[in-house]
C-alpha cells in the first residue's frame, strides 16, 4: 500500500488518498460505478457550458474495444495497464460555434475539470485512475476517425488496487514511493511574484 501523503493543511479524504497506481487488481468495476464516473465528469463546470469533452471507453467485458484502446498506448504504458479493468481515451473539442470558427481557448481546462470530478468520484468508490500522456495520437485519430477539431489528450487506466508483483519489476518500485509536491510558497502568491526566484 502506498504510504499516506503528508499534507500541510487539511484536505478531503477522497483527495488525500488519490494516487495513480500501476498495479491494478483484475477485479471488475461494476458498470454502474463506471457510469457514475462519467456522470461526475458530465456535471463539471465548463466555459459557456460548452462541455467540450468526449470519452471512449472499454472494460474487460468488451475485449475487442479494450484491445483497440490498448493499442493506442505507447509500449511502456501498455506493459503495465494490462490488469486494469477500465481503459478510456479523453478527447476535447477545440472549437466552438455552429460554424466551428471560434477557437475554444479553455477547452483543455474544462476537460481537466471533468477529469478532476471523475477522479474524485473514483476515489469515493475505492477506484483508482491513472492518467497517461504516453499515447499514439495519430493512431487514435485514424482508428476513431476524429474530426480535425477533436484532439486526443490523455488515456486513463482504472481499477482497484492490485499486487505489484503483476507488473514489471522496474515499474513496481515506484508503487512504494512517498508522494511529494511543491510547497504552496512555490506557486501561490498574494503579491507580485518575483519570477527570477521561482523555479518553473
Amino acid at each position: 500500500m502506498k504510504p499516506e501523503k503528508q499534507t500541510d493543511y487539511p484536505i478531503h479524504e477522497f483527495i488525500k488518498k488519490r494516487w495513480s497506481p500501476r498495479a491494478f487488481s483484475e477485479k471488475a468495476i461494476p458498470t454502474n460505478e463506471i457510469l457514475s464516473l462519467f456522470e461526475a465528469a458530465r456535471w463539471a463546470a465548463s466555459a459557456r457550458n460548452l462541455q467540450p469533452w468526449y470519452f471512449i471507453w472499454a472494460n474487460k467485458d468488451n475485449p475487442e474495444m479494450y484491445r483497440e484502446l490498448s493499442e493506442c498506448l505507447d509500449p511502456w504504458n501498455e506493459s503495465w495497464t494490462r490488469t486494469a479493468d477500465l481503459l478510456l481515451i479523453a478527447l476535447v473539442n477545440t472549437v466552438s460555434g455552429s460554424d466551428k470558427k471560434y477557437k475554444n481557448e479553455t477547452a483543455l481546462f474544462d476537460l481537466g475539470l471533468a477529469i478532476g470530478n471523475m477522479t474524485t468520484q473514483a476515489s469515493s468508490s475505492g477506484i483508482y485512475l491513472h492518467n497517461m500522456g504516453g499515447i499514439k495520437p495519430d493512431l487514435i485519430r485514424e482508428k476513431f476517425q476524429l474530426p480535425a477539431e477533436i484532439i486526443p489528450v490523455v488515456m486513463i487506466a482504472g481499477g482497484y488496487l492490485g499486487n505489484v508483483e503483476q507488473i514489471p519489476a522496474d515499474i513496481a518500485a515506484s508503487e512504494y514511493l512517498v508522494q511529494e509536491r511543491k510547497g504552496q510558497e512555490e506557486f501561490v502568491f498574494s503579491d507580485f511574484p518575483d519570477w527570477s526566484k521561482i523555479k518553473y
